[in-house]
């Protein structure tokens, strides 16, 4: 197993590589050509490039799979990595999403959740979203309820703006925060990553890659298959599409440059960028998780990063806002 520097998880004592396996991929709901063998090989690829850290929620899957799939293939070594997952969003029988982070639901999609992962608590539960239908508060006060009776050791939430931090904070410590940022997503900076630093909560953040966008694989005369939910984000559209082939462009050269993927160059960056604590890398196939744990072992020089902010400066504003 690849050794990692490993970073703390908000106030806790929990440590966690900077690079962590979103396991929304191995749900098998937006990806196309998932299975269990490569889902579970995904996993041990994961722990075995140093990377400690899963990320899963009660709905990534139907009935739970991506939550079913880290039980079954990291149980044995359940002392080895750090779980978390989210609460508060399910889907119905008719495959519609359901928000409800009532404290009875929360509760028992909690409960569900541990016994679908096999263990008896997590590191992290998070609410996944706030529920404009219940207090946030009232969610706060059951999270709380769970982490004081041993079923998680910290609290963190998901999709959340300062004033529901602040309200939540004020009933339930949070330890970390997960917004999505990436090289063209930088709208956190503003306001999230500043309320974290100053109150000890970690930046744990998603799409580093843009759903695979950044990663630099993906030709401008790209055709999304049937099923896939990219198609219907702004940045992979028209004029938008373009510019950011143009972006990546800029970074292919200088990851060449340095002898480097782009994907490796694009997650190295988000790393260490100041203010962020762990970077989610979904993957459904060992190459793919592999690939973005190298980004572990070395670290671009402040040249090259000047290079990177320049390109991110003349791309220019991205129109719009893609959906979360």
């Amino acid at each position: 197993m690849t050794e990692v520097e490993h970073r703390a998880l908000g106030q806790t004592d929990i440590r966690i590589s900077p690079v962590a396996m979103g396991c929304w991929p191995i749900a098998g709901m937006t990806s196309v050509d998932v299975n269990d063998t490569d889902s579970l090989a995904t996993l041990d690829a994961a722990l075995e490039s140093g990377i400690n850290f899963f990320d899963t929620a009660y709905c990534y899957g139907a009935q739970g799979e991506s939550e079913r799939l880290i039980g079954r293939g990291l149980g044995d070594r359940r002392d080895q990595i750090v779980i978390a997952t989210k609460g508060g969003i399910a889907w119905d029988s008719q495959g519609q999403r359901v928000q409800d982070a009532s404290p009875a639901t929360l509760r028992q999609q909690c409960d569900e959740s541990l016994q679908r992962l096999g263990t008896d608590r997590v590191e992290l539960l998070y609410l996944h979203g706030p529920d404009p239908n219940v207090p946030v508060t009232e969610s706060a006060g059951e999270l709380k309820r769970l982490m004081d009776e041993g079923k998680t050791r910290s609290v963190g939430v998901s999709n959340f703006n300062v004033e529901q931090l602040e309200a939540f904070q004020a009933v339930c410590p949070i330890s970390a925060v997960q917004p999505h940022f990436n090289m063209l997503q930088r709208e956190i900076l503003q306001d999230i990553v500043p309320w974290c630093e100053a109150n000890g909560a970690s930046v744990i953040i998603y799409w580093p890659l843009m759903k695979g966008l950044l990663a630099g694989k993906l030709p401008r005369d790209h055709q999304f298959a049937p099923g896939d939910g990219r198609a219907k984000y702004p940045m992979f559209q028209g004029e938008q599409w373009q510019k950011n082939q143009d972006f990546v462009d800029t970074l292919r050269r200088l990851a060449i440059e340095i002898g480097r993927s782009v994907s490796d160059l694009v997650i190295n960056w988000t790393i260490h960028h100041p203010g962020i604590t762990a970077a989610l890398c979904g993957a459904k196939r060992p190459y793919q998780i592999t690939e973005s744990a190298a980004a572990l072992s070395w670290r671009l020089t402040p040249d090259q990063r000047q290079r990177i902010d320049q390109a991110i400066a003349d791309r220019g504003p991205v129109a719009g806002r893609s959906a979360v």
